[in-house]
């Protein structure tokens, strides 16, 4: 039988790939063994900005779009306390490495750290592209799940670990080095790997139920997907 195994691209700030959770979650509770996460790096690095009331406006306009399409929820709390806040820039990175250190803990977490940093963001309107912020966060997940962590702690390591800063970056290469080979211009993208032949799988898939996702994973890798 073939091998099949998932590859999800995304960066934590994309509202879209926040709507896609649902997608994700099913994922990572039928298959958390085959799930491979990618951060793509989108809105870090060179690709992180400034935040401005023009940009500001831009996002929340998107930001309702994408709930009048998909259901999930964008606060009041996420616009006035996040996107208002231009001290802080639109940054993933601490939020990246956040994942890494996650995901070195056990590759199954990563995928409910990164819904729960989500929620924080766009439903409590705390703004994760500050470390603590994310450290705090990380924190309490990983709490939850039996590994005790001090926050204070982690949240130096995020900002001057340079293991981690390299860890990270790596993943983050072998991302943007996928997307260039295949094409990829935006996230999310879920890639289904069968055998040695990927697959992309229609974005629209990725919110419209599980049963959608599944017909849509079953067109690939048919009986092998179990």
């Amino acid at each position: 039988m073939a091998s099949v195994r998932f590859q999800y691209i995304f960066d934590p700030l994309c509202g879209w790939c926040y709507a896609s959770s649902p997608a994700l979650a099913t994922l990572a509770q039928a298959w958390p063994e085959r799930l491979e996460m990618r951060p793509s790096g989108l809105f870090s690095g060179p690709g992180a900005r400034a935040m401005s009331a023009e940009w500001a406006g831009y996002a929340w306009s998107n930001d309702q779009r994408i709930a009048a399409a998909t259901g999930e929820a964008f606060s009041e709390a996420y616009r006035d306390k996040v996107l208002m806040d231009d001290a802080t820039p639109f940054d993933s990175t601490y939020i990246n490495r956040a994942l890494t250190a996650v995901q070195q803990i056990g590759a199954e977490l990563e995928p409910g750290l990164l819904r729960q940093l989500q929620v924080a963001r766009y439903v409590a309107g705390s703004n994760t592209a500050i470390v603590q912020v994310v450290a705090d966060v990380t924190a309490g997940f990983l709490g939850d799940a039996g590994h005790t962590t001090d926050a204070t702690e982690l949240g130096q390591r995020l900002e001057t670990d340079d293991a981690l800063t390299r860890q990270t970056q790596t993943r983050i290469d072998t991302t943007q080095q996928l997307m260039n080979r295949l094409g990829i211009r935006g996230v999310p993208q879920l890639l289904v790997q069968v055998d040695e032949t990927l697959h992309a799988i229609p974005s629209a898939a990725l919110y419209q139920g599980r049963d959608v996702l599944l017909g849509e994973l079953r067109k690939v890798a048919g009986s092998a997907l179990g």
